[in-house]
This record gives C-alpha cells, sequence and structure tokens, in this order.
C-alpha cells in the first residue's frame, strides 16, 4: 500500500535554456519574469513553487546546475541588502520577508551534469526518499480552469486512486510529435483512464495506430500536461537506465521509464481542468506574459 499523503515536490530546473538564447547567456529561463493578476513581477519559479504549495505540499526540492545554486538560493533564502529593503514600499517589504518563509521550504539540489530530463528527476533520489512526490515542469506555468489549482486537482486523484498520476492534456496531431503521449481505457470519459501506453514524441502515424483514444476525434490526441505524482519506483527505472548508459536522443529520459512504473505498478492519466502554459520558447513565453496577467 502507497503512502496517500504528498508532501515533497520536484522542480527540475538545471537546463540551458538554448531555445532562449542569447537571454539565457545572463538569466536563467526559470528566473524569466512573468506578470501575476495582481501585477507583481515574479521569476518563473516562484510561480511554480507557489502552485506547489498552494496544494498543500511541504518541502520543494529544485534541481539545479552547480553554479546555479547560489542565484537561487539568493532569490529565495535572503532578504535584499539593507540600503534596498529600505527603499522598498512596506508591502514589498512583507513580499521579500512571505519569499523567505517560502524559501525554508525549499532545498537545492545538485544535478552535476545535464544528462537528461530523465538524469534530473533521478537527482532528487536521495532527497524524496520512499515518498510518493509531486513533479513539476521548471519553465511551466499552470492556470486552472476550476476551483482548485491544477497540482491540486492532480494530487486529489493519486489519493482517490493510490498509483501514479500523469496530467493530461488534448493536443491537435500536428503537435504531438513535441509531447509525451498516451493511450488508456476511460474511467470516467475526458476525465480519469487507466493508461495502457505512455510514449514519447511519436509520429502522427504511431499515434494513429496506437495511441488513438475512444471517443476522442482522430485528429486529437491525450498528451502529457507537465503534472505528475509518481511513486518512488519510478527512481529505480531511472537508475537502471542510467546504468546501463541507457540513452534516447543522446540523454536519460522520463518518459519510457514511466512505462515501465504503469507496467510494474498501473497508472492512472487525468484530464487536467486548466492549461500548462510554456515559458521556454520565445513566442510561447510571450504568450504566457499575456495569459498569466488575466
Amino acid at each position: 500500500m502507497q503512502q496517500n499523503k504528498i508532501r515533497k515536490a520536484v522542480i527540475p530546473a538545471a537546463g540551458f535554456g538554448t531555445r532562449l538564447f542569447p537571454a539565457t547567456k545572463v538569466v536563467k529561463k526559470e528566473l524569466f519574469p512573468i506578470i501575476d493578476k495582481d501585477g507583481r513581477a515574479k521569476p518563473v519559479i516562484l510561480a511554480i513553487v507557489e502552485e506547489a504549495i498552494s496544494a498543500g505540499i511541504e518541502e520543494v526540492g529544485i534541481v539545479v546546475q552547480p553554479p546555479d545554486k547560489e542565484i537561487f538560493a539568493e532569490f529565495f533564502k535572503n532578504l535584499p541588502k539593507q540600503e534596498l529593503f529600505n527603499k522598498l514600499s512596506l508591502q514589498n517589504q512583507e513580499y521579500s520577508k512571505y519569499l523567505q518563509e517560502l524559501g525554508s521550504k525549499i532545498t537545492i539540489l545538485m544535478q552535476e551534469e545535464q544528462e537528461g530530463y530523465g538524469h534530473a528527476v533521478f537527482c532528487a533520489k536521495e532527497w524524496v526518499k520512499d515518498e510518493p512526490f509531486l513533479l513539476m515542469l521548471g519553465d511551466h506555468v499552470y492556470l486552472s480552469d476550476a476551483e482548485k489549482s491544477c497540482a491540486s486537482q492532480v494530487i486529489d486523484v493519486y489519493e482517490q486512486v493510490n498509483q501514479s498520476v500523469v496530467g493530461l492534456t488534448v493536443m491537435p496531431e500536428e503537435i504531438i510529435y513535441k509531447a509525451g503521449c498516451v493511450t488508456g481505457i476511460w474511467h470516467s470519459f475526458n476525465s480519469l483512464l487507466s493508461l495502457t501506453q505512455v510514449y514519447e514524441k511519436p509520429s502522427i502515424d504511431y499515434a494513429h495506430q496506437h495511441l488513438c483514444v475512444e471517443g476522442m476525434r482522430d485528429d486529437e490526441f491525450l498528451c502529457i500536461f507537465g503534472l505528475y505524482v509518481l511513486t518512488p519506483k519510478i527512481f529505480d527505472f531511472l537508475k537502471e537506465h542510467i546504468n546501463q548508459n541507457f540513452r534516447e536522443r543522446g540523454e536519460f529520459q522520463l518518459t519510457s521509464c514511466l512505462d515501465r512504473l504503469r507496467q510494474e505498478e498501473g497508472m492512472t492519466g487525468y484530464v487536467v481542468k486548466g492549461r500548462c502554459l510554456d515559458t521556454g520558447l520565445p513566442d510561447a513565453y510571450r504568450q504566457t506574459m499575456i495569459d498569466f496577467r488575466i
């Protein structure tokens, strides 16, 4: 029987941000600013951490490159220098203290070498220990269409089904080559399904042959949303791939390990009531700036 309470979230934030070059020469993509509904400018990583905390997460592990540890620690754990702090409005002085409170829940984890998304997740193994955990993307923010936040929705489903949960969204066939896709059998149409395959970046032909889902349009597929609740068993498969140097597209990937986890323990897909906004591409980042502010 798996532990039911999700206490920890992992956010990989160690990528190079090559698609946002040359801005990422000077600013990590996870620190790019977005403007929230209150008009406050905040780095992307803060919006993701707040999403986790709003869902009841108690501890957040952010996986970074070693040279970036100080930048993330400075943001979350230190007050501004006194002369700057004195210049801030009373509201922003209070906000600085709020950031420190958040920082007390954050552990900065190291990915010594950038070996792919699966490798970044594996770097959290010792910190996560033997608990199920929420996995989030470091360059996406989430907008819920429901009363509950996107992260809360996915955690609620885990607590119902007591097995790993992958958040899903519907994508047109033209862009599925960019995403992890799934198929399965509906428990509750357009909401919950038992997954029978998880597959990374399929061709349209492969998707039509293997990834169609009953009741959906022929030109639409279920793709990974960017929020997961995973059992610690995922680390066994990631470790095996790393030890065997089993790489896909030159890196250690997560999706093939997700499919092995599905085979071993079962896995539920949940169509999230909300949107996942990408900040890792120039045009998508621009659109996120607009949509996150509304």
